[in-house]
């Protein structure tokens, strides 16, 4: 019989996320490695959604999104970061940031088109990059600084040598999974020279907007000259802790727009009506909301650091997202897939992050913890990590 599996797929397998989810599941541990909260969304939008299926809101929704939305996150554009946004014609609605991403990867790149992208990333990049018959270009992002409060850094030049006439798109992640790091606007600044001397879309995730804690967020599309080839990216799962709704957008210019549209059309058409006119209350709920959320999740933050300082891991303090990476040196292993199993003999499921790199040795020497949990969730993880502290 011939393969079943296509070339494109071969090597991937099943997801980190699914495999470390099916053993905490299966061993009883505290899941701290798929980034989803233990605990429910707001009251508003739940109640919002019951009402949108009461209303009779439950066939097809118009592929680019039912307007209410679009309309909705234009006016969040606007009112968020001064980007004016036609919701008609300038924004998508997907099935999640993920298929956002896809679409826009399948309807801007062709086949030996090149995208530059920072390791670690999402796992559904390179896959997305693949599937589009393009070629991964990346460039490592180091830790750097003092112990215990490190940045995530990269090398301009080694980022500079990647760009050539082949590349397509520039794939950014700010803030960024899994190291927490918030792009400064220096360091945007120079991405963006980089995307026009080469004639360069950038897609740009940016689905923890919201989760700062340390700097601030700053939109691609708002630097000079980026609107017009920029395609932002965000979700309501993230910010709203509402992963399973899978609603997502793309903002971007008409350009853009219709290469995005060309691909979503094929891959879901629509996403859930219902969802989507409840989302509209989530995204008018505005910056009050936001505020509470990052402080919210700035405590979860602080709980699970000085937790895992304490026991001896060797901790990045994340700027934003809702993800800490942690050194495990002190432990005496020195891959990340062997102590992420030991860890969930311990009862604590983590992610290892190698699975993150086209350079898998530049991930082996940390692990990855998700604090988007109840904070007696974070504080039984830590207490059963105690034991570690035998180990040292």
């Amino acid at each position: 019989m011939k393969p079943r599996l296509s070339r494109k797929l071969t090597g991937f397998g099943t997801t980190i996320f699914t495999e470390m989810t099916r053993l905490a599941n299966e061993r009883g541990a505290i899941n701290l490695a798929q980034g989803f909260p233990d605990f429910d969304g707001p009251d508003f939008v739940k109640e919002a959604a019951v009402t949108a299926i009461r209303a009779g809101h439950s066939q097809y929704a118009r592929m680019s999104g039912v307007p209410a939305l679009n309309a909705a996150l234009s006016r969040k554009y606007a009112r968020d970061y001064g980007l004016a946004y036609d919701g008609d014609a300038e924004i998508t609605v997907t099935s999640g940031a993920t298929e956002a991403l896809f679409a826009a990867l399948q309807g801007l790149c062709d086949v030996g088109d090149e995208v530059v992208m920072f390791e670690p990333f999402y796992d559904s990049y390179r896959a997305g990059v693949y599937m589009a018959g393009a070629i991964p270009r990346v460039v490592t992002l180091h830790r750097s600084g003092s112990a215990g409060g490190e940045a995530w850094a990269f090398d301009r030049e080694a980022v500079r040598a990647l760009f050539g006439p082949r590349t397509r798109v520039l794939l950014l992640n700010s803030p960024h999974n899994p190291t927490g790091k918030v792009f400064t606007r220096d360091e945007l600044a120079f991405l963006a020279e980089l995307c026009q001397e080469h004639d360069v879309v950038c897609i740009s995730d940016e689905v923890y907007e919201h989760l700062v804690y340390d700097g601030v967020h700053i939109p691609m599309a708002t630097l000079p000259g980026m609107r017009a080839r920029t395609v932002t990216v965000s979700s309501l799962g993230k910010t709203f802790s509402l992963t399973g709704w899978k609603i997502g957008w793309a903002a971007a210019p008409p350009d853009l727009t219709f290469a995005i549209r060309s691909a979503h059309q094929f891959i879901t058409f629509a996403t859930a009506t219902p969802l989507q006119h409840a989302a509209v209350a989530a995204i008018d709920a505005g910056p009050e909301f936001y505020r509470e959320l990052s402080t919210d999740f700035q405590q979860k933050r602080d709980i699970l650091v000085a937790g895992l300082t304490r026991i001896g891991f060797d901790v990045t303090v994340p700027a934003g997202t809702y993800f800490a990476c942690a050194g495990f040196g002190a432990f005496g292993f020195t891959d990340d897939v062997a102590f992420s199993k030991h860890l969930i003999e311990v009862g604590v499921a983590v992610i290892p992050p190698s699975v993150f790199y086209v350079n898998a040795e530049h991930g082996r020497s940390y692990v990855r913890f998700a604090f988007c949990k109840r904070e007696e969730t974070l504080r039984a993880a830590l207490s059963r990590l105690e034991v570690l502290c035998a180990s040292r």
